[in-house]
């Protein structure tokens, strides 16, 4: 429209009118969700229902909601009428105002983190004899505080730190032996580095210990399933945490890979999880979501999260992606995991282009140079818009 000579006051006007969205609400009632769908169709949208929803045949249906932001506007005035359907109201203007978060500010203890503005990297230091991709390369002490500082000179902007292999298969270890691995670590890295340590670990022992040694961000697999005690710890510390999506344990996570809805389980799954940290007491900005990519999921499983990660926004949070070296590119590629770094690029990449704010990754070095295309290009197109459109 700027192009066109558009007035920028008509751009206003007009701009809601070009954004598209298809919400999916589930479990209405036959009778709400045809309410739903005439209210919709009055706007110039439409409601998809699952035909038993219509002769009230099925006790509940889901829906999805078809409509222009303007119409979605305009269809919460409608339900606000309604005294029975006000907290679906709440919910779909809730959701419109998830979907448009695109800037965060992570406060952590000694720095802010600015999330949207370009992408940041998280590098990976992996203090096992037994990840999937480094597991013994820095398994010693000083080889792991070079490798840590290393990755700060080449871009990272968080260094997460992890004593247990959560690979496929990989069964726990005990708390002492996770603490004597990670702990001597992250106290010499956080005195010779100037970027916030994350600690990747599911135990709230683990992690308490870990941030009184200097580790300022939470990295747990399990989304607070596996330890309900780690969710008191990171509210009093007043640490932030990332909540990633899990099917089972990384003992058993890949048996049942199965989904009746891939998006909608993992979308109800990171919602409890946030649920239990924001009702534990952790500020809710202080809250990351990571889908959890090769966690209990098929290879096109995996696809269709990085194709469509843009889904994870109704949520509201900031977005963490990991598929650095995952088994997924080796799959495709028929490639060993030190012959991955191309497709794990590609694959960042794209994910970046989908909404992720955070980039999880092993190459550190490699990985900045790509995301600073994949930055200026997503970027590119509001580089010529009006001040007064901004």
């Amino acid at each position: 429209m700027v192009n066109v000579g558009v007035d920028p006051t008509g751009i206003k006007l007009m701009r809601d009118k070009t954004i598209h969205y298809n919400l999916k609400i589930e479990g209405l009632s036959p009778r709400i969700a045809n309410l739903l769908k005439q209210d919709m169709l009055s706007l110039g949208g439409d409601v998809a229902l699952d035909r038993r929803g219509f002769d009230c045949s099925a006790t509940t249906t889901d829906a999805i909601i078809i409509g222009t932001r303007k119409q979605f506007e305009k269809l919460i005035l409608k339900l606000d009428q309604y005294p029975n359907l006000q907290d679906l109201s709440q919910s779909l203007k809730e959701t419109l105002k998830n979907i448009l978060k695109t800037h965060f500010i992570l406060q952590c203890r000694k720095k802010t983190l600015k999330l949207g503005e370009r992408t940041l990297l998280m590098g990976i230091l992996n203090i096992t004899p037994d990840s999937f991709s480094d597991g013994g390369l820095y398994f010693d002490r000083e080889k792991a505080i070079d490798k840590g500082i290393k990755m700060v000179e080449e871009g990272a902007d968080i260094i997460d730190i992890g004593g247990e292999s959560t690979r496929p298969g990989a069964k726990p270890i005990p708390v002492d032996e996770e603490l004597r691995r990670v702990i001597p670590v992250i106290e010499k890295l956080a005195t010779k580095i100037d970027i916030p340590i994350s600690i990747d670990t599911y135990k709230s022992q683990v992690a308490k210990k870990a941030i009184e040694a200097g580790a300022e961000i939470v990295n747990d697999i399990s989304g607070l399933n596996f330890d309900p005690e780690l969710s008191k710890v990171v509210s009093e510390e007043r640490t932030p945490i990332i909540l990633m999506h899990i099917r089972g344990t990384p003992e058993n996570m890949q048996k049942d890979v199965n989904y009746r809805s891939l998006f909608s389980e993992i979308l109800k799954y990171l919602k409890e999880s946030i649920s239990k940290a924001e009702d534990a007491g952790v500020d809710p900005e202080k809250i990351i979501i990571d889908p959890g990519i090769g966690f209990g999921k098929r290879v096109e499983d995996n696809l269709l999260i990085i194709k469509n990660l843009s889904e994870f926004r109704v949520l509201g949070k900031p977005i963490l992606l990991g598929t650095s070296r995952k088994s997924f590119i080796g799959k495709i590629l028929n490639t060993e995991v030190d012959q991955r770094l191309e497709g794990s690029l590609v694959s960042m990449a794209i994910g970046v282009l989908n909404g992720a704010h955070i980039i999880r990754c092993h190459d550190v070095a490699q990985t900045k140079k790509a995301l600073a295309i994949v930055d200026a290009i997503k970027m590119a197109e509001y580089q010529n818009l009006p001040s007064s459109l901004n």
